[in-house]
């Protein structure tokens, strides 16, 4: 795969030490933390490796990935891990494609309060889909959600909502037949909507009354209940958008576009065009219009990143999720009990369990060489600066 010719380092690493020192009161350790490691991912900063061709004797410097689950470079070596681990999961009947997205006028709530909104809105939509697929007027079966969670739109602007891929069916409630779903259809998207939009708001309710909620600047005021229920009064009636695509072709249509979107960021290096001395230039498309025309967006460098940097997950946050007959704690019985009311065998091999979406030091092979195609070994490692284990303490600002 070549190599884009603009990445998200490279505006990092001309405007990121003055944009920083200009906005120092408002970044987060987190998002300080972002920026340094992109800036360093594959430069000696992180140290490296010498390869050598054992044919050719030809050789090269590689150096390391910075594996921070927001770096656009290291995130397909993670996608493939992922893929591996999830394949033997795949189960040979349709998958849907599900997605919830919060309102408009929650997104700035959910900014300023990340771990609990994000996780409320993963739990809302979860158990929006296991309840209504547990309805006998509607499925009747124990189903199984893998969730995950996006805070953007193709603009880079805040749009907090989470992509869910469900099977077609599932189990019976005693366990042993599987229930599949009709034909194209899962489940009616105006009941998910309603039901979704009654979940959140109850939890969310919950956490204003406990105190549990942050309000800041032009917010500040919903601390007030009066305040707060005329905010929320609209949202009561209006529609949240619930959105059901139609099923993929096959479970490894499924597994690819899956690995897709569990290792996603905010903006990918492919899709910008140009940088200068003031602005990025970079490809997104308008999905208010028909067809989903594709546009240029030329952004101020300190907007693109003040936007990008919207998107840095509270630490040891989970953007990936399982629920009902995915959840972690039973996966695997649960599986075998799909299988074995589909009647089908059992994969001949398991693979581990992670949802880790940072990329991992993994043990493959380094590419080919290329003068001769013959095998790269490595000759020697090397530190630098940043190196663990003292790359971690450095790159948080410590």
């Amino acid at each position: 795969m070549s190599r884009p010719k603009l990445e998200v380092a490279d505006v990092f690493r001309r405007h990121g030490a003055a944009w920083r020192a200009a906005n120092k009161a408002h970044l987060s350790l987190a998002q300080r933390r972002v920026m340094t490691a992109i800036e360093a991912c594959r430069t000696a900063a992180l140290g490296g490796h010498v390869e050598r061709c054992e044919d050719c004797a030809h050789t090269r410097i590689a150096y390391n990935s910075c594996r921070n689950r927001h770096c656009p470079k290291c995130q397909w070596p993670a996608a493939q891990a992922w893929m591996a681990a999830r394949e033997a999961e795949l189960l040979p009947v349709p998958y849907f494609h599900v997605v919830f997205t919060l309102p408009a006028a929650l997104g700035a709530i959910a900014y300023q309060n990340k771990a609990k909104l994000y996780a409320l809105l993963f739990t809302a939509a979860a158990e929006t889909l296991t309840t209504i697929a547990g309805d006998p007027k509607h499925l009747g079966a124990d189903i199984g959600v893998t969730a995950v969670l996006h805070t953007w739109g193709q603009n880079l602007q805040h749009h907090p909502h989470v992509h869910c891929i469900v099977p077609g069916g599932g189990l019976s409630p005693d366990g042993e037949r599987w229930i599949a779903s009709r034909n194209g259809f899962f489940l009616p998207v105006r009941v998910l909507s309603r039901l979704f939009r009654r979940l959140f708001l109850q939890g969310l309710e919950a956490m204003h009354a406990a105190d549990e909620l942050q309000f800041f600047a032009d917010l500040s005021k919903l601390k007030h209940a009066n305040a707060w229920r005329a905010y929320l009064a609209p949202l009561r009636k209006s529609e949240w958008v619930v959105y059901a695509k139609k099923p993929f072709a096959g479970p490894l249509q499924v597994l690819a576009y899956l690995a897709r979107y569990t290792h996603r960021v905010a903006i990918s290096n492919s899709r910008l065009l140009d940088l200068d001395a003031t602005h990025v230039s970079f490809r997104w498309k308008d999905y208010r219009e028909n067809g989903h025309r594709s546009k240029v967006m030329r952004l101020d460098v300190g907007e693109f990143m003040r936007r990008f940097l919207l998107h840095v997950l509270p630490t040891g946050f989970h953007r990936i999720r399982h629920y009902g007959l995915f959840a972690n704690g039973h996966r695997a019985d649960k599986l075998e009990l799909c299988r074995r009311a589909l009647n089908v065998p059992s994969p001949p091999t398991a693979h581990a369990n992670s949802d880790n979406t940072g990329a991992t030091s993994s043990d493959h092979e380094p590419p080919p060489c290329p003068c001769c195609g013959g095998r790269m070994i490595v000759i020697e490692t090397f530190d630098g600066p940043l190196s663990p284990p003292y790359h971690l303490r450095k790159l948080d600002g410590l």
